[in-house]
């Protein structure tokens, strides 16, 4: 800062002084043509201790016509003179006389008041830029303690966060210019709350639903060994009821760690694919397993195109997910219908079964919540509500309006990235 002052001073000094400088110059110039038109004769006239007196009290000049040799025949130029305390500026015009040495008409100006105006006017020049800077710096200061109090609110409330304690900021207590960014850590701390809470309803349920088979399978075993007298049969009856509580527990485990794998497809690496291709693979998938089932698989994509940037790995879970379930509560004859249209920046997804559809007052998407007759763990609709947050995706089940079934939304933000590369290519 200091040294940007200094330069600019400087520069606007030399200016003015350039500027003075050209203009007394000019001045003299212009008397220097005057005399020589006035008098014919100006070295006499100069000689004339009158004349010299009224040159002094008409245009404030000394004038003499001298020899000077050191500049070269017929060069104007100029000089600046120092005499005690006073500056003068003295100007050498060619004069032709019929002597061979270079003769000049020399003119002396007293600059003493301008040269200390100009040192006056950088005074008040430096002193302006010192108070401008001190002025700068005590807003700047001002400003740069109102922007980085909101960021040491930020700092503050996001240190004292923990799984325990996860509270929203206070927009009212920020300024305005914050409140997005304030709204939007508020959105992920919301988004956190609701993965914490799912995977503490995860762990319980887990506990409380595999103690459960595992008493039963005690309890069986304990009293095949009782029975001292036991039938062959009924021992391979509870055997074979153990079994099948067995494969109930595999199909829970393996239902867990596909929820594990679908946390570890959130950090997979988005790439831009085109999403109508991508759903018209999967339709036809799903076409070959309903006819087997004596179902059908519709579809009414709109658009014909759209290019999205997502992690296609957690839309697999999503789509694989909803279709299962859409194909299960389906009835033989009846059609499972996948529909889609963009409004505005969203991308809608929507699956329609012809089931016996859902009770909308129970939280279907919570860890082991099991429809009706649903033969599942009760992990399918938590994996899709898991990969719908990492993508920042809306799911939702609802009741259908025209019939019987059940509709499962999802709503995707169309966001577009032109600095990737990547293609997805379903195999």
């Amino acid at each position: 800062m200091a040294v940007l002052l200094i330069l600019f001073s400087s520069i606007l000094y030399t200016y003015i002084r350039h500027s003075v400088q050209s203009e007394l110059e000019a001045s003299l110039i212009k008397q220097a043509r005057y005399l020589m038109a006035r008098f014919p004769d100006l070295s006499a006239t100069l000689r004339d201790p009158r004349q010299q007196k009224i040159l002094r009290q008409t245009l404030h000049i000394d004038a003499r016509i001298a020899s000077d040799a050191s500049h070269g025949a017929e060069k104007l130029h100029f000089e600046t003179l120092q005499d005690q305390n006073r500056s003068y500026l003295e100007g050498h015009f060619p004069y032709r006389t019929r002597s061979r040495t270079p003769t000049y008409l020399m003119l002396r100006y007293d600059v003493t008041q301008p040269i200390h105006m100009m040192h006056e006017v950088f005074r008040a020049i430096v002193l302006l830029n010192l108070i401008a800077m001190a002025l700068i710096l005590f807003v700047a200061f001002i400003l740069s303690d109102m922007l980085i109090a909101p960021i040491h609110y930020f700092s503050r409330r996001l240190a004292r966060m923990n799984e325990n304690i996860l509270e929203s900021i206070d927009l009212e207590k920020i300024p305005k210019e914050f409140r997005p960014l304030g709204h939007s850590i508020n959105l992920l701390v919301a988004r956190i709350k609701s993965h914490l809470l799912y995977k503490k309803e995860l762990f319980v349920g887990t506990a409380h639903e595999l103690k459960t088979p595992l008493a039963v399978i005690k309890t069986r075993s304990q009293v095949a060994l009782i029975k001292k007298e036991a039938d062959p049969r009924q021992i391979q009856n509870a055997l074979r009821d153990n079994i099948e509580t067995v494969d109930r527990m595999n199909q829970m485990i393996g239902a867990i760690l596909e929820f594990g794998r679908a946390e570890g497809a959130q950090f997979d690496h988005p790439r831009t694919f085109d999403i109508i291709a991508y759903l018209e693979k999967k339709v036809q998938e799903f076409r070959l397993l309903a006819h087997d089932e004596g179902k059908k698989v519709r579809a009414q994509l709109s658009p014909e195109t759209l290019s999205m940037t997502l992690q296609p790995l957690l839309l697999e879970q999503i789509l694989q997910n909803l279709l299962q379930n859409g194909l299960r509560y389906t009835p033989e004859g009846g059609v499972l219908e996948l529909r889609s249209r963009v409004e505005g920046d969203r991308f809608i997804l929507e699956i329609l079964d012809e089931g016996p559809g859902i009770d909308e007052s129970q939280d279907l998407f919570a860890p082991f919540k099991r429809g009706q007759d649903s033969p599942g763990a009760g992990l399918g609709l938590f994996l899709v509500k898991s990969a719908a947050d990492a993508l920042e995706a809306e799911v939702s089940l609802h009741n259908r309006g025209d019939r019987s079934g059940t509709v499962a939304r999802v709503v995707l933000p169309i966001e577009t990235s032109p600095t990737s590369s990547q293609t997805f290519h379903e195999t």
